[in-house]
């Protein structure tokens, strides 16, 4: 295991795409899956039935919260009794589990994930066909294609691929592995700086960034706005680990609401701030590479986009030349919520569209194109995507370039 790679989370995985006979199979009663002997390199050879806890879990990209049951996958070996009383050298292993809500779910074609944690207990995650978060899982698992009829088994995950950052972290949390990304040695910084709060977001994004003089997003945009992400989201969390710490020590004496009440206000702060902190960071990039800009402006029927350039008085003004305009959504993570762009700022067709979202699937970034909606995100997450997608992905540099010509256009 090696603090900071998926080998400290996973002691080895194996992915497969479901075939229409095995979708059957995990629909009726007899719940095993096929082409399982590949399995012996993580599950090892068993000495009879060895049962393992598991964790199921149905992924799709129109729910919020995947569906989840708790249960059990026995391992073993079908021959192994014949073998020791008939002398039978032939070897038949399974994978077997009883009925759940979760295989229900099963299709022809859909992702089935098997991957062993560090505590000796299964994680087995079907995701949906051609989705998002099928494509996530394959690139986190780095699995480019799955295509053959077995299992794809990877033991060693501590490549350069395996690393966990901020793009497969978000990943991890979507499948309910609790990352830690702490620095104590900040800790005392941050609580002299803020007084043992929360500070606004603008705040704790511009201190992040404090600490990070040495980048410089002139010599790389892409580069600079990572590193402040990764940096901030470092920060926040050492702060956030030692307040809770502290609430939780005071204890919640049986109430029950109040308890409820601060979980969710910690999973709705995560969800927020790290919106907010990516526009507030591409404002500073903005600033640093000399681009003008308006910072959600209200635009027609009330709607808000997150960045117009060169500005919204030039956006209203109709004798301003609509080529020199450019309109930038901002979120970090998409979904469905992508579509909310295409009603901002009507007077521009072609919208620009930010995130922080690795492996979109190629369905989605098909009707973005199709929607005149082009798709801007920073240069290392670009090896998430296709070769065909890549092609037509702009970065974070390509896309000031284009705004800082659109300007001297407009002047």
């Amino acid at each position: 295991m090696n603090k900071g790679y998926l080998s400290q989370y996973f002691c080895g995985v194996a992915v497969k795409s479901l075939s229409a006979v095995e979708a059957d199979v995990l629909t009726s009663n007899q719940h095993e899956f096929n082409g399982v002997e590949g399995l012996r390199n993580i599950l090892g050879e068993p000495d009879g039935k060895v049962r393992y806890a598991a964790k199921f879990m149905y992924l799709t990209d129109h729910d919020n919260e995947p569906i989840i049951e708790d249960g059990f996958l026995t391992w073993y070996d079908a021959r192994q009794k014949a073998r020791r009383e008939r002398g039978v050298m032939r070897y038949e292993y399974r994978l077997y589990f009883p009925t759940n809500q979760v295989s229900q779910y099963a299709n022809a074609g859909d992702i089935l994930v098997l991957a062993k944690r560090p505590d000796n207990t299964l994680l087995a995650i079907i995701a949906e066909a051609e989705t998002t978060i099928a494509k996530q899982i394959q690139w986190l698992f780095g699995f480019s294609e799955v295509l053959h009829l077995g299992f794809s088994i990877r033991e060693e995950l501590e490549s350069e691929q395996d690393r966990v950052e901020f793009a497969s972290r978000f990943i991890l949390e979507n499948i309910g592995v609790a990352v830690q990304v702490t620095e104590e040695t900040w800790l005392d910084k941050i609580l002299e700086k803020f007084g043992g709060k929360f500070p606004t977001t603008r705040e704790f994004s511009a201190f992040s960034r404090s600490t990070l003089s040495e980048v410089n997003p002139q010599e790389g945009q892409d580069a600079a706005l990572m590193a402040w992400m990764e940096r901030e989201e470092i920060l926040f969390r050492t702060l956030e680990k030692h307040l809770i710490g502290e609430r939780l020590s005071q204890g919640f004496d049986g109430d029950v609401d109040g308890f409820i009440s601060f979980s969710l206000s910690v999973q709705n702060r995560r969800k927020s701030r790290v919106g907010l902190a990516l526009e507030n960071h591409l404002e500073i990039l903005f600033q640093e590479c000399g681009a003008r800009y308006t910072r959600t402006p209200k635009t027609e029927n009330k709607s808000k986009p997150d960045f117009i350039f060169p500005g919204i008085e030039e956006y209203r003004n109709p004798e301003y030349d609509l080529h020199a305009l450019t309109m930038l959504g901002v979120k970090s993570s998409c979904k469905d919520r992508w579509r909310q762009v295409l009603s901002e700022a009507d007077r521009i067709k072609n919208k620009h569209l930010l995130t922080l979202e690795a492996a979109i699937s190629k369905n989605q970034t098909d009707e973005m194109k199709a929607k005149n909606l082009q798709l801007v995100l920073p240069k290392e997450l670009h090896r998430s995507y296709s070769k065909e997608q890549q092609a037509w992905l702009l970065n974070v540099s390509q896309f000031m370039e284009l705004v800082l010509e659109r300007q001297m256009l407009g002047r």
